[in-house]
């Protein structure tokens, strides 16, 4: 975990701002595991378990067999965070599809959620879930959305929910900010992608489920609602994606 001995100080300051649900993604075999178990501890808190894009190089097959248990196991909300990045050259195009397809496949067998990132590649990303969903429905998050007004909808109209993260509330976002006025209000999430993506005005500081008000305050603003009423919805459409109770 990337909070260290911090985490119940930063579980604590986010139930103090009225994040009363959370769900902790995973980007490797141990910290998926580490997911897991804070799920299991702490009430509120739910977790997605996979293999990041950018790591699939260094990972061998019992790692992969480390996160089919953890689905296995039940325990979990949601498989990733996988998906492609064709920004940074740290992993093989190759093996980054392999495992994205992978990951689609769990989520196919087990019913359960994607939460994809996709960074310069989301052609591809879209490409490769239609591909997908004319063997099987899927659904999922294609989470810090950064894509324009009509890939957001063609996402939609596969079946999945555009998440925003802090880089909407930035100075330099205004396009973002258009597109997050054209989605559907029953297809939108707020994230933090903890501990980055720190939202205005913490940017530059390290990131965490409390600042996720900032970015709730920005989306009502732009789209005309209420700070209460966005929460109200995003919450429920969490809740509905993760298929966990409300709270």
């Amino acid at each position: 975990m990337r909070y260290g001995g911090d985490t119940e100080d930063v579980l604590q300051r986010a139930r103090a701002a009225g994040v009363s649900r959370m769900t902790i993604i995973g980007t490797r075999a141990a910290d998926s595991e580490a997911a897991v178990q804070l799920s299991e501890n702490e009430e509120g808190v739910s977790c997605a378990v996979g293999i990041h894009p950018n790591d699939v190089d260094e990972v061998d097959e019992k790692e992969w067999d480390r996160i089919q248990s953890l689905v296995e196991s039940g325990k979990v909300s949601a498989i990733g965070e996988t998906g492609l990045d064709w920004f940074r050259t740290v992993a093989s195009k190759e093996n980054q599809q392999l495992f994205f397809d992978r990951h689609i496949g769990l989520a196919q067998a087990t019913e359960l959620p994607l939460v994809i990132h996709t960074r310069n590649s989301i052609r591809d990303v879209l490409d490769t879930i239609a591909e997908a969903t004319q063997q099987k429905p899927i659904t999922g998050v294609l989470h810090a959305f950064s894509g324009t007004a009509e890939e957001a909808a063609e996402a939609i109209e596969l079946g999945f929910f555009i998440g925003f993260a802090g880089m909407v509330t930035f100075r330099s976002a205004e396009s973002l900010r258009e597109v997050a006025k054209t989605v559907p209000l029953d297809r939108l999430l707020i994230e933090t992608d903890s501990p980055f993506l720190s939202p205005e005005p913490l940017r530059g500081r390290r990131n965490e489920p409390s600042h996720v008000v900032h970015t709730a305050r920005c989306l009502a603003n732009i789209r005309g609602e209420t700070l209460e009423s966005l929460a109200a919805a995003t919450t429920a459409n969490a809740c509905f994606l993760f298929r966990v109770n409300g709270g």
